[in-house]
Formats: C-alpha cells, sequence, structure tokens
C-alpha cells in the first residue's frame, strides 16, 4: 500500500472531496485497468478526456481520483455515496509526473540522467554515448524514438518521451538492473505535456534547433517549440549546448545549470577542425581533430557535417563522466545507429543507406551532406505519411528536386489518406525545381527499382522510415523492415 500524502508529496494540491491520510493500493492511468482501491489520475488528452468517466471509474473501484476540472453530477455522487477522495491540482499530467516518481520510489534521483533535445541528432547522439560510456565500463541505459534499452532488454518506442508514469517505471527497472546512467532523447512535446518533471537531469543536451512540430495537437508557433526546448534547461544541473546553432540564447534563456559550448568556433569549449570526408567505398565517413578539454583524431563511420557535431556532442557528454580521449576516439569510431544514415551492405558498386529523413528541413540537410561526396547520382527515395501537413509534401518534393539527380516518390505511413494524393501533393513541389522524378506507388516496388537501376559511385538513401518496421494503412500496421526488403529482392535479382 502507498501513503496518499506520500504520493502527493512534492505537488500543490487542494481536497475536493475525502480525505489525503489514507492509503492505495497502486496508481493508475488508464480508465481500462482500474484496481480496487487504487489512486488514478484524470488526464485530459488530445482524443480523450478521463474526467468524463469518472464515474465508470468509480465504480470500478479507485479510492482516489486526482483531477483537474469539476467532474458530473453523477460522478460526484457516486464519489460522496463510495467515501472516494478527490484531489484538484492545476494540471494532472504535471502531477502525475510526480506522482509516478514517488510511486517508484524516485528512482532517477540513485542515477544520473542525461536529457538529449534538438530537432535533429537526439537519436544518433544517444547511441554514441550509450557505446562511449559502455566503452568505459559505466553500465548505461537508453530511452528514445527507437526503444529502450535495458541491459539485454530491448522495448520498441511508442512516443520518443513515454509518458511520466511509463518513464518512471522504466527508471526503476533501470535502476534494479544495476544501471547507474540513463540516456534519453527529450522530444519537445515531452517537455511541453510535463513528461520529464518530477526528477532533475544530470545533464541537458542541445543539439540544434530548425522550424518543426508546428501545427494541430503539436505547437501552436516556433516560438512555443523553442520555450518547450529550452525547459530542459531549467530542470538539469549542467547543460551542454551547441556553441554554433543561431537560436541558442533563446533556447537558453532564463536556463538554471551551468553551461558547457561544443562546436566549430574555437571560443567553444570543446571545438574541432580539419574536417575530411572518408571516401570508403560503400562507408562514407568523417574525420576531424577535436581541441579543448578533448585532444583527439576522430573518425566516425558517419557521412556529413551533421555527423561531426553529433560526434563532438557525445565527446563533450563523455568528458563530463571522465572518460580518457582514447576511449571517446575509438567509441565514436564503431558506433551504428539503426535507421541514422544507416548502410547496407550490397555486392553492388554503389553505396545504399537507409535514413529516417522525413521532412524538408532532415532531407535537405541529408542530401547536401551527401552530395559533398562527388557521387555518380544521388537517389532519393521518399514519401509522404498521411494525415499530416500538406506543407511538409510540398517541402520536401522542392528539396529532393533540388539536390537529387533522380527523386523515386513512393509511400511512407499513407495512413487514412489515399497514397496517389500524396505523391501528387509531393509533385506539386518537385515539378517547379525540374528535378527528375519517377513515381512508384508501391515502396517494395519502388526500393526494387532503385537497386535494379544503380549504377557505379551512384549513392541511394531510402528516406523516412529509418528505424521504422511497419507500413500504416487505414489503421493497419503492415509488416515492411527495408533492411529485410533488401536482402530479399538482391536475393531475387541474383536468383533470377
Amino acid at each position: 500500500m502507498f501513503s496518499i500524502e506520500y504520493l502527493l508529496d512534492r505537488i500543490d494540491y487542494s481536497i475536493v472531496l475525502g480525505s489525503p491520510a489514507g492509503n492505495v493500493s497502486e496508481v493508475v492511468i488508464d480508465s481500462r485497468k482500474v484496481t480496487k482501491d487504487c489512486l488514478f489520475i484524470c488526464i485530459e488528452g488530445f482524443k480523450f478526456d478521463a474526467h468524463t468517466v469518472a464515474d465508470k471509474v468509480i465504480h470500478d473501484g479507485a479510492s482516489v481520483l486526482v483531477i483537474q476540472k469539476e467532474l458530473s453530477e453523477d460522478a460526484m455522487d457516486m464519489a460522496r455515496q463510495n467515501d472516494v477522495t478527490l484531489i484538484r491540482v492545476d494540471d494532472t499530467r504535471y502531477a502525475m509526473a510526480f506522482i509516478s516518481a514517488a510511486f517508484y520510489g524516485h528512482p532517477a534521483d540513485s542515477m544520473k540522467i542525461i536529457g538529449i533535445t534538438g530537432t535533429k541528432g537526439k537519436t544518433t547522439t544517444s547511441y554514441l554515448v550509450k557505446s562511449a560510456l559502455e566503452e568505459a565500463g559505466i553500465k548505461t541505459g537508453l530511452i528514445g524514438s527507437i526503444e529502450t534499452i535495458i541491459g539485454d532488454e530491448h522495448i520498441p518506442s511508442i512516443n520518443t518521451t513515454p509518458e511520466s508514469f511509463v518513464l518512471q517505471g522504466y527508471f526503476k527497472k533501470m535502476l534494479d538492473a544495476g544501471i547507474t546512467t540513463v540516456v534519453m532523447e527529450v522530444a519537445s512535446q515531452g517537455l511541453k505535456l510535463y513528461r520529464t518533471q518530477g526528477f532533475t537531469f544530470e545533464l541537458g543536451i542541445f543539439t540544434n534547433l530548425e522550424p518543426d512540430h508546428i501545427g494541430p495537437n503539436e505547437h501552436e508557433s516556433f516560438e512555443e517549440y523553442i520555450e518547450c526546448k529550452g525547459r530542459l534547461f531549467k530542470q538539469c544541473r549542467y547543460g551542454i549546448v551547441n556553441a554554433d546553432d543561431p537560436h541558442l540564447l533563446k533556447v537558453i534563456k532564463g536556463h538554471t545549470c551551468d553551461i558547457y559550448t561544443y562546436g566549430f568556433n574555437k571560443d567553444a569549449d570543446l571545438w574541432a577542425d580539419n574536417v575530411e570526408l572518408v571516401r570508403t567505398p560503400g562507408q562514407p565517413g568523417l574525420e576531424f581533430d577535436a581541441h579543448g578539454d578533448v585532444n583527439a583524431h576522430i573518425l566516425i563511420p558517419t557521412p556529413g557535417m551533421f555527423g561531426a557535431y553529433n560526434a563532438l556532442c557525445a565527446a563533450s557528454i563523455c568528458h563530463y563522466f571522465g572518460i580518457s580521449d582514447g576511449v571517446i576516439a575509438d567509441a565514436l569510431s564503431k558506433a551504428h545507429v539503426k535507421g541514422r544514415t544507416e548502410i547496407i551492405k550490397t555486392p553492388y558498386p554503389f553505396t545504399l543507406m537507409i535514413d529516417y529523413a522525413h521532412n524538408a528541413m532532415s532531407l535537405e540537410s541529408l542530401l547536401k551532406s551527401l552530395r559533398e561526396y562527388r557521387p555518380g547520382r544521388l537517389i532519393v527515395l521518399f514519401g509522404c505519411g498521411g494525415n499530416r501537413s500538406r506543407d511538409r509534401r510540398f517541402g520536401m518534393g522542392e528539396v529532393a528536386g533540388r539536390y537529387a539527380d533522380l527523386a523515386v516518390i513512393t509511400s511512407d505511413n499513407p495512413r487514412d489518406e489515399d497514397p496517389q494524393a500524396i505523391i501528387n501533393d509531393i509533385k506539386e513541389g518537385l515539378i517547379p525545381t525540374g528535378g527528375k522524378y519517377v513515381e512508384i506507388i508501391n515502396r517494395i516496388e519502388a526500393i526494387r527499382y532503385v537497386i535494379e537501376n544503380g549504377k557505379r559511385n551512384d549513392m541511394i538513401v531510402l528516406a523516412g522510415k529509418g528505424h521504422e518496421d511497419y507500413q500504416e494503412i487505414k489503421g493497419v500496421k503492415y509488416p515492411m523492415d527495408e533492411r529485410i526488403i533488401v536482402r530479399e529482392i538482391i536475393r531475387k535479382l541474383e536468383n533470377e
């Protein structure tokens, strides 16, 4: 049993009904999983408001409800009849973070949590850091957009940053497994919805910022997006930030932590020069010299300048943990991230990679970086998700037309929309550029097309899916792992 007063200890609240002096059996946030004598938190979501089913929750046995607005008369009558305690807070999501931390025994207080935020680079940097920390013997957990890693257990992710109740559960499981450090991606939505309240980050990391995630159910404006990102630097002890990003000062405005910088500016605490492209056939990479608090020659198996920034960021974090320059360089040279400029080995004389670039900004960054390797042709295969902003389609079409020698337009999670209608939107952005393109609505057929038509020294990017292993159509997620698809296509071509 859990003391109600203990669970509410770190939040402001008022009593609407009953008393907080008793105990509850557990904390529940899903109205379908209510148990006898539990504390239930009424969350108002984008599609469902748990306040509307308060009477059902009470009927099913909840003895305490945490609410942020008035309940119906029927629910109030039922609460009185069943001696239910009603706790009123300003925001139940905010309260949930602290209640969840208390419920699991404040596990984050016994570990060092590294939170990485930014428009790009969160996933790659988190894996680089995990690899380097473990190379140095630091047992590290990971929470991110691809998966949560707890020792040998890999749990596929639903959200980049889980709901606070789920997050605290992961922290507890990690602590019990002997993990001392956790590196996690912190999405702007996670910060906006208070998923990372209830504990203090050891490190807050900022990679970069560009307009993204602005629209219905996301952020109202770029200014709100910046403000939400900046919340991390009011929740951490120490901040490590990209000194070259033009939005840096806005992001860290009002910060309450010490700030450490990295970048290509010599005024940064850690900076790099002598950047060289590594044009190894089938495995493009990058090398540079790091100076300042880390002095090492670093080689990374990742193409593009964004890879150098990610590596500098990871090196800064490792330096904070006292890891030697040699171990940092060695770990970065071996780190690979699923679905982020992931090279797929083939028997053909071209480079094939999978990348998660799924908006105009990330696609432009990727294609401009690959252009620097002077490929025979730069070919990009991509689509756009259904039930999302049409502006994203126009933008990706324009970028592909401007930077690729050939764009292969196909499907990418059409969801409830007509895939051909999405392709038509993409073409509206692409055609005015004069760029070459073909359209193949079936993604598997499109992948076969680029493999069959690839030439020596071409660079071919399968963009948009990255780590995803499904295609979402009409509410159903069909299996689609592009690594498996590539292998099967190559096998069929060889048999033919």
